[in-house]
């Protein structure tokens, strides 16, 4: 029987629970892809652009949040050794988002912000309420607590403040709630996303599953709650500064803060391939690792947006495309290429195979998809970022076009792949 690293299955969640958000996850790639070659050239204009919005939000909600969702569902109870409290409130999460997100992008890609926007934030706020109960629940009633999980409950809490701030800018455009206009809390709307979920919750379940999928047998708690520290102290501060207007220039703090806790983890995982056990590593592997690599270049984007804010500069607007781009085409999606196939081959090992282990030789995870199909996806997704980011820095409609097709070939090739190793019955004996 092969051991499922993502622990004992008869006490984690159920794969019909788990596989649906990976579908949708995959999905959500190939229509943002597609979006991005029909509007590749919204990416030449101001970022407050309707196409623009609509392809940021499928790739942060349905792209990176909906895997992430399935994802934890999984991995959480086996951070913090129960079941997952509620399968029921991990149902309601995936249908409140599903019918949600959609209602959304549609509301940004027409730019009608009224009842469809609305509705579709609303839902995506209650499907963020039910995951954090679920989590919140299950951890206190867990008699073990480690950093991992708390990573994954306060990088939940930034969630819930993302959403709930959008949700809160949809009707600021028509009511005055809010001080200031929408487009003024954009950045903070933004950030509390990008760095308080995006990336808190990465470093938190990265610093499990890449020394495990290494077999490292390197642990550092102590490293591990100073990057926790850090994170979370720059974007309280980021918060306050933001909300209290003091000079762009200061965010200089906070940022150094976020990449001291970026080097900080890149260290750790740089520990852990040291000492690991298993040395040769997979190409899934490889590329989860580059992910963590590609995490500096939107931090030194970010640096010169900052330098271009406080200085005038009016190249800002061109900056702020490429820094959006290189978060959630770059190391976001890096990191879910590559752990994907890591982590949904053993899900659906179990599903099928799991059962039928005592009866002789079977298939492994890696035999559920395909070494040369991965390998393809990785080669168009590294070409398809790299052109579209020069792009976007060039304002070229050629490279962003020819960048925007190799996306799509990664989004196609990355489904296939999916729909091959969801549908599949029984292979071998």
């Amino acid at each position: 029987m092969i051991p499922s690293p993502l622990g004992n299955v008869a006490r984690t969640t159920s794969h019909k629970v788990v596989i649906p958000f990976y579908v949708y996850a995959a999905v959500s790639l190939l229509v943002a892809a597609v979006m991005l070659l029909l509007s590749h050239r919204a990416f030449t204009e101001h970022y407050f652009h309707p196409h623009t919005l609509a392809i940021t939000h499928t790739m942060a909600l349905g792209w990176g949040t909906m895997i992430i969702l399935g994802a934890s569902h999984q991995l959480f109870p086996v951070l913090v050794e129960t079941d997952l409290y509620s399968e029921g409130l991990a149902r309601a999460s995936f249908f409140l988002a599903a019918t949600g997100i959609p209602l959304l992008v549609y509301g940004f890609h027409s730019f009608d912000l009224g009842l469809p926007a609305r509705l579709g934030g609303s839902l995506v706020l209650a499907a963020v309420l039910a995951f954090m109960a679920n989590i919140g629940l299950g951890l206190a009633r867990s008699k073990r607590e480690n950093v991992h999980a708390v990573f994954v409950f306060a990088a939940t809490a930034w969630l819930l403040l993302t959403a709930a701030l959008g949700l809160a800018l949809l009707f600021n455009f028509t009511r005055e709630l809010l001080p200031h206009n929408s487009i003024h809390y954009l950045g903070l709307h933004a950030h509390l996303g990008i760095v308080g979920w995006f990336l808190l919750l990465v470093l938190g379940v990265g610093s499990r599953l890449i020394p495990m999928f290494l077999i490292s047998k390197y642990s550092a708690p102590r490293l591990l709650w100073a990057v926790f520290l850090l994170v979370n102290t720059a974007l309280m501060g980021y918060t306050v500064s933001f909300l209290t207007d003091m000079p762009v220039a200061l965010n200089h703090v906070p940022v150094a803060m976020v990449v001291a806790a970026l080097l900080l983890f890149a260290w750790y995982c740089r520990q852990a391939y040291r000492q690991r056990i298993r040395r040769k590593v997979d190409a899934q592997m490889r590329v989860a690792l580059l992910a963590v690599a590609l995490m500096l270049l939107p931090t030194a984007v970010l640096l010169v947006l900052i330098a271009s804010l406080s200085l005038g500069g009016g190249e800002h607007a061109r900056v702020a495309l490429l820094y959006g781009f290189t978060i959630f085409f770059g190391w976001l999606t890096a990191i879910i290429l590559g752990m994907t196939f890591k982590t949904l081959p053993f899900i659906v090992w179990n599903k099928v195979y799991r059962p039928r282990a005592s009866l002789g030789r079977m298939p492994g995870p890696k035999d559920l998809f395909s070494d040369r199909i991965f390998a393809a996806m990785v080669l168009a997704y590294l070409a398809g970022f790299g052109l579209f980011a020069g792009g976007i820095a060039q304002a070229s409609s050629v490279l962003l076009k020819t960048g925007a097709v190799a996306l799509l070939v990664t989004a196609l090739l990355y489904n296939w792949s999916i729909v091959r190793m969801v549908f599949t019955k029984q292979l071998g004996p």
